[in-house]
Formats: structure tokens, sequence, C-alpha cells
């Protein structure tokens, strides 16, 4: 296969690729009727584009691309229903792997080394691009569509194949042949070496780990259709919607660069503290930050919230986007301003890539206006994960370090001045912010702060775990 162009994913990253090369199958399809009658070779190459990150990070073979299943279902177009045109053949094979949800684009080449060419030649090969923008123009062939012969060969295979797998001494009566117009029947092992003809209930099922050793149980005819129901369950439910046996510790980020900023960030604090099954520990001193990356914008109030919880991740990012959208939150320019962002850093020592959430978040270790305010509250914290490491340092070493400017410690009891973000969005160095705030990586700010009561009592200090 030519080599193919990469493949962004919707963060603009390059899709990871899984290449299954040269499966071969013996196919009729072509225009002249010594092609439908004969057969030839057919091969295929698939690459499909997908992200692999999150069966990685879990080990599971559930959440990538199973390509013992896919080269069955590949073998399973080449050998299936004739079509006149090889441009046919690509475009089922395409669709047929795009119905695996995980796939974003596949590239397949389907080679015809036997074509009717008059002329020397190598080879001939057909190569499509296809993904869920621009759709396949066929549809997906079904994992137990029948291997296709011509009708003279299509009655005594099945026949001479079950005898060839049973015993010689067996005694068993010979098998009688399916009419012509029958699809074959299953055969024994051997068969062929591309189709696999012993009784199976789905391909599904050909490419699993190894059974451990000893006697297994035979299980009931319908076994694969329930395991397959939970695969199939998993695409919308996973461990990240196990509640937890125990409450977790969490570790939220909260940002605002519109309107009253400080006042958002205080009703936020409030809200996430009402939410049923979150209970706010402590809550860092504010800084202001400049923006890192989107468009030129104002300057953001920053904290971070130490937390633990009951809730589930997922359903812990819900009731964080909720608090979100209660303060107007909108999703329409990347890395833009924002009136709330409530970013969920880390979820006790999980690790886990989903389509919707990333454990730990998977820019913590680089952004000091999460670092700094993380390491002033829990000094000695340590983040987990790809490129984390002990807070403190990950902070001093941030790219954006310098972009951070600490207001005040009592900021949810009183106004900061200095906290409004001035039209421009630069830092307005000489605005009164109190008493000066030492470095917060060797001095810690004096301790945890103060968070108001969301029932309106006074202020609650360090609630320890």
């Amino acid at each position: 296969m030519s080599d193919e162009a990469d493949v962004p994913g919707r963060d603009g990253h390059r899709l990871d690729r899984i290449r299954l090369v040269g499966v071969t199958a013996t196919g009729y399809h072509g225009v002249f009727s010594h092609e439908r009658r004969e057969g030839q070779t057919f091969v295929a190459d698939v690459v499909a584009h997908l992200d692999t990150r999150r069966a990685a990070a879990t080990d599971d073979l559930r959440h990538t691309l199973n390509y013992g299943v896919l080269a069955e279902q590949v073998a399973t177009v080449l050998a299936g229903e004739p079509a006149d045109l090889v441009e046919t053949v690509a475009e089922r094979i395409a669709a047929t792997v795009l119905a695996h949800p995980q796939v974003q684009c596949v590239d397949v080449a389907v080679h015809k080394p036997q074509a009717p060419i008059t002329v020397p030649f190598g080879d001939v090969v057909v190569e499509v691009r296809r993904d869920r923008t621009w759709l396949p123009a066929a549809e997906p062939v079904p994992d137990d569509a029948p291997r296709w012969l011509p009708e003279g060969l299509a009655a005594p295979e099945p026949a001479a194949a079950a005898e060839a797998a049973a015993p010689a001494d067996a005694g068993l009566p010979p098998v009688a042949p399916a009419p012509a117009a029958a699809p074959p029947a299953p055969a024994g092992p051997g068969a062929t070496a591309v189709l696999p003809l012993e009784p199976v209930p789905a391909p599904a099922d050909l490419a699993l780990p190894p059974a451990p050793a000893g006697p297994v149980p035979s299980a009931p005819a319908d076994a694969w259709d329930a395991e397959d129901e939970v695969v199939e369950a998993e695409l919308v439910q996973d461990a990240l919607d196990a509640a937890p046996d125990a409450p977790v510790e969490v570790v939220l980020a909260i940002g605002s660069n519109l309107g009253a900023a400080q006042d958002t960030l205080r009703d936020a604090v409030a809200d996430l503290a009402a939410t049923p099954g979150l209970e706010v520990l402590d809550v860092s001193a504010l800084a202001r930050t400049a923006p890192v990356g989107g468009p030129e914008q104002p300057d953001f109030l920053n904290a971070v919230l130490i937390a633990r919880t009951t809730l589930s991740p997922r359903d812990l990012l819900r009731a964080t986007s909720e608090v979100e959208r209660r303060h107007g939150r909108e999703r329409l320019v990347h890395w833009g301003p924002r009136t709330l962002d409530v970013d969920i850093i880390v979820y006790g020592d999980v690790s886990a890539v989903t389509d919707d959430l990333e454990l730990p978040h998977p820019r913590a270790h680089e952004r000091a206006f999460v670092l700094q305010p993380w390491a002033q509250v829990q000094p000695d914290a340590v983040l987990h994960g790809l490129g984390g490491g002990p807070v403190a340092q990950l902070a001093a070493t941030a790219p954006d370090r310098d972009g951070v400017r600490w207001l005040a410690l009592d900021w949810l009891t009183a106004p900061v001045p200095a906290a409004q973000p001035d039209p421009g969005g630069a830092a307005d160095d000489g605005a009164p912010a109190g008493d000066p705030l030492p470095d917060p990586l060797s001095d810690p700010l004096g301790g945890p702060v103060a968070w108001a009561d969301p029932a309106g009592g006074a202020p609650a200090g360090r609630q320890d775990p």
C-alpha cells in the first residue's frame, strides 16, 4: 500500500494505525465468465486509523480493534459474493472495517495479481480511503456471510470436507450433498487455508486470548451472544461509570476570565461544595494568570480545589459540567475566553483515556496555573501518570510559570481589586493586591484557604479527610 497521509483525531493529533497486510483468499470477482467459473487469488491490505490510548491504558482488547476478527472479516469479503469490479470489493471492505466504532478512517488496497491482462504486469491494485465524513459506497458484509463458490462446486464441497475431517474408522455415514441453491454447510477444519469453516457462532470468537489449561466446560449455544452484549454495553458504560467503594480524593481546577470572575469562582466553589457526593476540603489562593494558547483574551483568575467524592468519575464530570452550565459556559472557541472552567485534574490514582474524559488531565503536568495553586495547598502532592511527578517540581519548570501572579488568600470572603482583568487582558502590575504573597514553592502561603459555607454560615477551614 502506498504511504498513507496522517489522519488527525478530534484534538488534532495523528491517529494511531493498525495494519493488516496480505490477507489472501480465492474470490470470483470480475467481468469475464471464466473469472466467475475458475476464481483467482485476491489480496487485501488494510490500515485502520484509531485512538489506541484507551486500550493501552486498560490493557483490554475490547477497547481496540481485534485484528484477528478483522482478518476473518476481510477474508469473508474477498471470498464472498462476486462483484464485477475490484472497486466494489474495496468499498465493501472499507464499510466492514468502519462498522467497528473505534475506527475513524480506513485505507484499503485490494490486489488482483492474476488479472486477465494481455501484457506482462506485476499487479493490479485498487486503493481507497474512507472515513466517517466520506463514507463507503457499499454496506458492511455480515460476519456470517457464506463463502461463494461456482454452482457446480458448491454442492459437493461440504460433504467432501466433512468426510476428510472425520476419522477413517469412525464409521460415519456419508453426508448427503446440499442442494445447489443452498449456501455451503459448515465443514471440518482443514477444508481451506483461508476461511475457517468449522462451526462457530461468529468470527468475533476466533481471536480471543487462549483458554487456561485444563478442561473447559461447554458453554450454552447463546453464550457468545451474551458476551457480545456485554462488549456492546462497554461502549457506553465502562469503569469510569462505577462509583468508588470508598470516598476518593480529587483535584479540581477552576478558572474564569469573563465578567465578574472573582464572584463567579466564589459561587462555583459554593456550587461544587453543595453537590451531593462531593465534599470540598481545601481551596487554594487566588492567582491571576496570563492565558495559554487560543486567541487574544483577558487574563484568567485560577484556583485549585481539593475534594473527596463518592461519585463515579463520569458522574463527577457531569456535575462539574452542570456547574459550568449554570454560570453560562459556552464552548465556542477552542481555548477561548470563558465565564467558568472546571477541570478534573486527578481522580484518586485512576488512569484512563476515553472519548469524553482523560485522567489525569492530559496537560496538567505542563500548566503552572494548575500546578502552582495545587502545590500551594498540597506542597507534597504528586501527579501520577505520563509526565507526572512531584507537583512542586513540575510547577517550577512549567512553560507558563512566569505568567502566574498571586493575588490573595482570603479571596472567598473579601473582594480583591486586582482580581478584575483589565480591558486589554495584560496583567496590571500596579493594581493593589493587599500584602505581597511569597513564592508558593518555598512557602505554601500560610496554609489552607477558608471557603464560605454555601448555606451562608461562617467560613470553614481545612476539613481533614
